[in-house]
């Protein structure tokens, strides 16, 4: 087993060919691995307008320099052009999948996958090496699928991917763990490959890290995350969301859920029969008994499943999360897909006979939307199934009802109402793969803030968080250990192997070294960039950051909606900060500062000029 990582593996599934290639040093120093990685070969090799369920599209199973050795869960990053959104898409999955995926790579950060084959595959990894192998388990869910290799770790797709459902999930671990949003799932369906299958155990800790990751460890454990990821892991999400008036509930028409406690942290607590990690100082989320089997939910199925439409049974809430888990839908998605239809049906738009609060109504429609097809006994309107499968604003394309579910880049949004904390509102629309909870966490501070506040002290922290986690997932760190422990970056981590990204080697403007800290802050805002260049040259600016339709009015018993030119002020701001222009695009200014001139092609368009920040409001 290398310490050293400094190759990927490429397998083309059309012409089943594998290989091994050098990742330059430029790019492992600039861009780390993970996320940043992803983005680099990204933008190097796919041409703009490329479909994402065509053969063309790059689906990258990547790692970091790190992947193994650090403490709490070891987690991968899914990588490719999104079908729900056509923009970049970083989804990012854990458990021993993620940890085997790690030591079967060996010296390799990553598969990188091409093509599409001509009947259903499997690729197996083992000691830094890839092969193609038929799989015969076309059809089988995610546990099924996994259960059929007893001695290795499994990452596939469901029904929901073989079909191609644009917000289908990667599931690893029979479907305890999912590369959940966006559909990365879609992707790999689309190339006919089912699973991913990780042979070898996870890497050893080489001694020059092991004290590292010890106090580390010890330091999460002690940290107050750590304490509440112990306590709950991110169940407790909809006890706190609730509380502080920022659970949108019954397809965002309401602010607060009256059954939370049903389906919160306690109630989950009572039901599970264990632990993911008995035997760790956190150990990771509740299983659960269902009649279908064990499922293991996180915070975004009570979010989502639960008071996202009604649902006040924690019981059934698990049930409808086994049932996404075993199709590989994720939960966010395939939670507003069904509030929609059935806010839909409400509004005369389309036929749906499910309402809120009906378990087994949104069970029949989660199952008839992974397999697109109406059951003949639902009395649905036509093709309602097939129109969800492709997200929110593919159903209201196609039967109306365009301002009864928000949504970001086509990605609905999680259950945090940024009506209630407009900084969230600001990390949604900005967010480079879609509505996301996870690149800023402004729902964290904002309930808790002193009033006056003004814009830059909403733009500030958001951009410093995405700047900062795209270092964190680029490494591919369990990022509630990144932000407990580290004050660096993850820094002196990469001394320690010497890695390149740890090299203070950008000049300061008086010839000065930065701090590594500085440098790797750097690094992150590079990577950021460049992932709006991917979308930039896919078509997007200013207009798909716009604030989503329904936000603009309150909820029935909520906060009031955002008003918008309060909303188009606070962007201004916030593409002022980061050095782009008006219409939300980098200049060639900002480009040449994070070194990225060279990369560059004609066909990504910049803004001429940064754009100046507002005055004053906004």
């Amino acid at each position: 087993m290398s310490r050293t990582r400094t190759h990927v593996l490429r397998v083309d599934l059309s012409t089943g060919e594998t290989a091994r290639e050098c990742v330059p040093r430029e790019w492992r120093r600039d861009y780390v691995g993970g996320k940043g990685l992803g983005a680099r070969y990204l933008y190097e090799e796919l041409s703009p307008g490329v479909d994402p369920t065509g053969p063309e599209n790059l689906l990258a199973f990547l790692g970091g320099p790190l992947s193994g050795y650090l403490p709490g869960e070891t987690r991968y990053a899914a990588v490719t052009k999104s079908p729900l959104t056509g923009g970049f898409l970083d989804s990012y999955g854990g458990g021993a999948f993620a940890a085997r995926l790690a030591g079967s790579l060996d010296d390799c950060l990553g598969l990188l996958v091409t093509g599409a084959a001509d009947r259903p595959v499997r690729i197996e990894l083992a000691g830094g090496r890839a092969r193609i192998a038929d799989a015969d388990a076309w059809g089988a869910d995610t546990a099924e699928t996994a259960a059929a290799f007893p001695d290795a770790a499994v990452a596939c797709v469901g029904p929901a991917g073989e079909r191609e459902a644009a917000y289908a999930t990667i599931a690893s671990d029979g479907g305890d763990h999912h590369a959940g949003r966006g559909g990365a799932g879609a992707v790999m369906g689309s190339k006919r490959l089912k699973a991913v299958v990780a042979r070898d155990p996870p890497p050893t800790v080489p001694d020059e890290l092991a004290a590292l990751r010890d106090r580390d460890a010890a330091a999460y454990a002690r940290d107050g995350t750590g304490e509440w990821q112990a306590a709950g892991e991110t169940i407790e999400t909809v006890d706190y969301a609730n509380e502080v008036g920022l659970l949108a509930a019954e397809g965002w028409t309401s602010t607060g859920f009256a059954g939370t406690d049903e389906i919160g942290v306690e109630a989950a607590a009572e039901r599970a029969t264990g632990r993911e990690r008995a035997d760790d100082s956190v150990p990771g989320g509740f299983r659960i008994d269902t009649p279908d089997g064990e499922v293991v939910p996180r915070g975004a199925a009570p979010i989502s499943l639960g008071a996202g439409l009604g649902v006040d049974d924690f019981d059934r809430v698990a049930e409808l999360c086994g049932v996404c888990d075993r199709l590989g839908l994720d939960v966010i998605d395939a939670g507003n897909a069904a509030a929609w239809a059935i806010r839909a049906d409400d509004a005369g738009v389309v036929d749906c006979p499910v309402e809120f609060g009906d378990a087994q109504g949104v069970r029949r429609l989660l199952e008839a939307i992974a397999a697109r097809a109406d059951p003949p006994d639902f009395d649905a309107t036509p093709g309602l199934a097939d129109a969800l499968a492709d997200g929110v604003d593919a159903a209201a394309a196609r039967f109306g009802g365009e301002t009864l579910a928000p949504t970001v880049k086509s990605m609905a949004l999680p259950g945090f109402d940024p009506r209630a904390a407009v900084g969230v509102a600001l990390a949604y629309a900005t967010s480079d793969r879609g509505a996301c909870h996870r690149r800023s966490r402004p729902q964290d501070r904002e309930p808790f803030a002193a009033d006056g506040r003004g814009p830059r002290d909403r733009v500030r922290p958001v951009i410093g968080e995405q700047n900062a986690r795209s270092v964190l997932w680029s490494l591919v760190v369990d990022d509630f250990v990144g932000e407990a422990a580290w004050t660096d970056l993850g820094a002196e981590w990469l001394a320690a192997l010497d890695h390149p990204a740890a090299d203070a080697g950008l000049a300061t403007a008086d010839g000065d070294a930065p701090d590594r800290v500085t440098h790797l802050a750097t690094t992150g805002e590079r990577i950021w960039t460049l992932t709006r260049l991917f979308n930039a040259r896919e078509g997007f600016d200013r207009t798909d950051d716009a604030l989503p339709a329904p936000l603009h009015t309150a909820a029935s018993d909520g906060p009031s909606g955002i008003d918008p030119e309060s909303f188009e002020r606070l962007l201004d701001r916030y593409y002022a900060a980061r050095g782009w222009g008006s219409t939300g695009l980098p200049t060639a200014a900002t480009v040449d500062r994070l070194g990225l001139g060279g990369v560059v092609d004609d066909a990504t368009p910049l803004d001429d000029r940064r754009i100046d920040p507002p005055s004053r409001g906004g």
